[in-house]
């Protein structure tokens, strides 16, 4: 029973995933589009942790740690060029 849950949760997973994509490519607006990548950033942490309880197998926990790392980083990245323009500030007043 646990098995089928673990599957059915990541199908789920997997298809929020292809609709995420399709919101980042056909998205209304840029933050939609920041949005919908943090959310697959989100679903891959799911999908794999998924996969490493299937697998029972502890290797996949730095990879998660990873994933979610540069998701988090990316989505501050996006933010902070939406709101300011660029990324990385480069302060010549000194």
């Amino acid at each position: 029973m646990f098995e089928i849950l673990l599957n059915l949760a990541l199908v789920f997973l997997s298809v929020s995933t292809i609709a995420y994509i399709y919101r980042v490519i056909k998205g209304p607006s840029i933050p939609d589009k920041v949005i919908a990548l943090d959310a697959i950033g989100i679903n891959l942490v799911g999908i794999t942790a998924i996969i490493s309880i299937i697998l029972r197998s502890n290797s996949f926990l730095e990879v998660i740690l990873l994933i979610a790392i540069v998701a988090f980083v990316g989505t501050v990245a996006f933010s902070k060029f939406l709101e300011k323009g660029v990324v990385i500030e480069h302060d010549r007043d000194a």
